[in-house]
């Protein structure tokens, strides 16, 4: 791990230690993340032009469970509505953009045909971060080929959480 990761690794987890409300947490670590995607060095060190598309964890913390992820999109890529379920997320964009919407749930949660309607949507550009508590709903498009940085409060692949089905569930947007 570079040093400039590391750093930002510690302060990171030195964050995630306080008693302070999550919310201000989750800022204080976009901030950061800002900081080191506004780093070309980390940016060099984190990705390279030959990158395939996929991801790679960059940092797992043992003591608060948060991970640091490079995703390398391809262009074209677009997903579909999704939560991390109790769990949260941070999302930076190191080059390219990543358009982003974010859903809210229209109809009960008990329901099995979930209603989403679009609640906002917005471009992380390079070197713009966003931060999402528990389950908040949104998606993510990239027209363009990006590189982002995600950070992660768990291991989101072993956690419930909400996806949306497209040949069930519908949604509504603001066009």
């Amino acid at each position: 791990m570079t040093r400039i990761l590391a750093e930002f690794c510690q302060a990171s987890t030195a964050v995630l230690k306080t008693t302070d409300p999550l919310e201000r947490k989750l800022a204080q670590i976009a901030g950061g993340l800002s900081e080191l995607l506004a780093n070309p060095d980390f940016v060099a060190e984190a990705f390279s032009e030959n990158d395939p598309p996929g991801h790679r964890m960059l940092f797992h913390c043992v003591d608060t469970d948060y991970h640091v992820l490079a995703h390398v999109q391809r262009a074209g890529k677009g997903g579909l509505p999704h939560s991390h379920g109790a769990s949260w997320a941070i999302y930076g964009n190191a080059r390219g953009f990543t358009d982003m919407t974010e859903w809210r749930r229209v109809n009960p949660a008990g329901e099995e045909q979930a209603v989403l309607e679009e609640a906002a949507k917005y471009r992380l550009n390079a070197g713009e971060t966003h931060a999402y508590g528990p389950h908040v709903i949104h998606s993510t498009a990239h027209p363009e080929r990006a590189w982002v940085i995600r950070v992660t409060g768990t291991d989101l692949d072993h956690l419930p959480r909400f996806r949306f089905h497209p040949q069930r569930d519908k949604f509504v947007t603001h066009a």
